[in-house]
């Protein structure tokens, strides 16, 4: 099993020549994880040990061996998907959903959250529609630290 401790920092596109490219499919919250064991797209599989704070954004190089290289690609995942009304409404939605300690993601006018019952529950209270889609989840804060 190949352990990576970190990622590389600029792989110039000929070190990738004659490389058989594989990718690491993973959803938002895989993508946060600093440590863990993971199966790539073609079955190998590849231990993460990486620094505190680590976050495999989509399209990330995650190695290079001398036959082949992963890269990171987000999953597809089960979400519920918000058209608020107006902005205020979509600012009450917002503060709720993080109220809650649950991720959010903007899509110019639409809002994301995971297809979770405490959601489900939210939205029913706050009267919003909503709809079930499978779609790429990136929350808003993803990679960003708090500053002290």
């Amino acid at each position: 099993m190949l352990v990576v401790d970190r990622l590389p920092e600029i792989v110039a596109p000929e070190e990738l020549n004659g490389k058989e490219g594989d990718k690491l499919v993973l959803t938002w919250e895989q993508r946060r994880w600093t440590r863990g064991r993971l199966l790539t797209a073609r079955g190998r599989e590849i231990a993460i040990a990486l620094q505190t704070g680590s976050v495999l954004e989509p399209g990330r190089i995650v190695c290079v061996q001398p036959e082949w290289f992963a890269t990171v690609e987000a999953a597809q995942e089960k979400t519920l998907l918000i058209s608020p009304p107006d902005h205020h409404t979509a600012l009450k939605i917002a503060f709720e959903v993080g109220n809650r300690h649950f991720p959010l993601a903007i899509e110019g006018e639409q809002l994301f959250v995971p297809d979770d019952p405490a959601m489900l529950q939210l939205l029913a209270r706050l009267g919003v529609p909503w709809e079930r889609r499978l779609a790429v989840f990136t929350p808003i804060g993803i990679g960003h630290q708090h500053e002290h």
